[in-house]
């Protein structure tokens, strides 16, 4: 007699970009941009084709539309099919698959697809993190018009084959598919591809939906219906979890339930250590939907908001005036407390689609931040322009990226100044003190942050390039991925210097990468005498108790014993041995 054995539990890592547990039945989908049928066509038929396409763009737009109205304006997910529309209508993509059915007499299905395929590949290959992860965007869009364009018409959208899934696995997930499935009833999603900046992992921290991204090696033999775990916090999944397994979860649910609970009396609560050092306790901000979410957090203002997203396609995103209105929003927002507003900080392939054929061979080395505003003084000046204008509504900071050197500074300050001159011209209101400060995250600019210094108002670290370019990491690299080092000796040493830099020239410094968020860290940046903290909205009560928590005086001690560590697992134990004690309930 044959007698079947329960199947083991299976622990798998990736890259958790949502924190949160969640535990329910499980479905594996997949998605896919389909390849139409390549057909030729009449000259005839030419204008038909091009009518065809017209028609399947209103019905898009009209299903993207339905979609916002489902979101509602809950954080990202608004703003991002704001992108979407935008991406639907680009100018630049429509105009060369007309080109192309015109001159080559080609179905525009085929033609359509063609186009957005490469736009898709070329972008996936990029070094640039943000770049490969607005790929999907495109794929969303593109999936969804040459549905409509089909002639059979059919269901559009995630479809689940369960009822009760709450855990969804798939290659990757678009942000509609996310909007498309009941959020009632998933809990949580893992993906084969994805990164911490996508915006299906966006859209997942908005919606509170734990998440686990770059995860690979499920099981053929795993099937439709078994129970799995994803752990958002610990980028952990758990496929068919023992009942020992699933009570230490179960457990852990309910502590966070009551651990939420009690840093909601924290939202009005200084930022300062036990012994009264006060630090500010900013957020992060990369979509005016976030606002509220933001002022609900007790965040002391916005400590980086990304400008990025007004670049994403059509010009008519980025004129004076949609981003003096954009600015101002968030300036009112944000009152007293203010907002830094970081100039464009993207390369050369999102300002000119028809470069996606040639993209640069090393992004991240080439044509972005500071460079490329510099290059392009018209449209600097337009976003100069509109961020002056917000500073007469409230506190406001510009902040310039990517600067490598002293000749930087002073030309984007110059271009700040012309800026100011047009305004003036024109009788326009601004601050005329505004303050003006620099990101740090290149070693060049700590090398030379003294002189740096003596021309801003304030330093703001970025530590996630910082790390890669310190360490020549690409922090998405799987192969190398385990050299991404936040505590790396190397780095603190360049932190460390910035912020002493900083304070002797009189002006203060803040950190605004990843780490700024991490309570085993977070000891180490008081000890230092950072000045600012910009994080997530998600951590900012998390990181108010943590400051709470730590005494100044002990971190300072920490801060001058990691000099004598030499790898970054001797400092991460000094930091574990100080916030261990300090606050275990917070640490994963």
């Amino acid at each position: 007699m044959t007698h079947s054995h329960p199947k083991p539990e299976v622990r798998l890592t990736g890259i958790g970009v949502s924190p949160g547990v969640a535990i329910g039945p499980s479905e594996r989908i997949g998605r896919a941009l389909e390849e139409p049928e390549r057909i030729l066509i009449e000259r005839s038929l030419v204008e038909e084709e091009r009518d065809r396409l017209n028609e399947a763009i209103v019905k898009t737009r009209s299903q993207i539309l339905a979609l916002q109205e489902e979101i509602g304006t809950r954080a990202d997910g608004a703003s991002i099919l704001d992108a979407h529309l935008l991406i639907l209508e680009d100018s630049a993509l429509l105009s060369e698959v007309f080109r192309i059915v015109e001159t080559e007499k080609l179905s525009i299905d085929w033609v359509y697809y063609s186009v957005s395929k490469r736009y898709i590949d070329t972008l996936r290959k990029v070094a640039d993190p943000y770049l490969r992860d607005r790929a999907e965007d495109i794929e969303d869009v593109a999936r969804r018009l040459l549905h409509n364009l089909r002639l059979d018409g059919g269901e559009i959208g995630l479809r689940l084959q369960y009822p009760d899934t709450a855990i969804l696995f798939a290659r990757d997930l678009s942000p509609s598919d996310m909007i498309a499935v009941d959020r009632a009833h998933i809990r949580g999603f893992a993906t084969e591809l994805g990164s911490p900046t996508s915006h299906s992992a966006i859209m997942a921290r908005s919606l509170n939906i734990p998440a686990v991204v770059a995860l690979h090696g499920i099981p053929d033999d795993f099937s439709a219906r078994e129970i799995a775990i994803v752990d958002g916090r610990r980028g952990i999944v758990i496929l068919r979890p023992s009942q020992e397994t699933l009570s230490s979860y179960e457990i852990e649910i309910e502590r966070e339930k009551s651990l939420l609970s009690d840093l909601g009396t924290l939202r009005s609560a200084k930022t300062q250590t036990a012994d009264g050092f006060q630090l500010t306790l900013s957020a992060n901000l990369e979509f005016v939907e976030e606002l509220e979410s933001i002022r609900d957090s007790g965040a002391e203002g916005v400590g980086l908001y990304r400008t990025e997203f007004f670049y994403i396609s059509q010009s008519e995103l980025r004129s004076e005036e949609n981003q003096a209105e954009n600015y101002e929003r968030v300036v009112r927002a944000m009152h007293p407390h203010g907002a830094t507003i970081r100039t464009l900080d993207i390369g050369g392939d999102k300002f000119c689609p028809e470069l996606f054929e040639h993209p640069e061979p090393n992004p991240f080395l080439g044509w972005r931040g500071i460079r490329l505003s510099l290059d392009r003084q018209e449209e600097f000046r337009t976003q100069l322009r509109a961020i002056l204008r917000a500073s007469a509504f409230g506190k406001t900071r510009i902040m310039f990226p990517f600067i490598c050197s002293l000749k930087e500074v002073r030309a984007a300050r110059q271009q700040v100044e012309i800026a100011k001159d047009e305004l003036r011209q024109q009788g326009v209101a601004f601050d005329e003190q505004i303050e003006v400060g620099v990101m740090i995250e290149i070693p060049s600019a700590v090398m030379i942050a003294d002189h740096i210094a003596k021309e801003v108002d304030f330093f703001s670290i970025g530590t996630n390039d910082l790390i890669q370019y310190a360490t020549a990491v690409d922090r998405v690299n799987d192969r190398v991925a385990h050299l991404y080092q936040p505590a790396h000796p190397a780095v603190i040493a360049m932190v460390r210097e910035t912020i002493a830099a900083a304070h002797r020239n009189g002006i203060w410094c803040g950190i605004c990468g990843e780490v700024a968020s991490d309570p085993v860290l977070a000891p180490l940046w008081i000890g230092l005498k950072v000045d600012e903290l910009s994080v997530g909205v998600a951590q900012v009560l998390r990181m108010r108790r943590v400051i709470s928590r730590l005494r100044s005086t002990e971190c300072q001690k920490l801060a001058e014993s990691v000099l004598n560590c030499g790898t970054a697992d001797e400092i991460l134990a000094l930091c574990r041995k100080l916030t261990s004690q300090a606050y275990p309930e917070l640490l994963s």
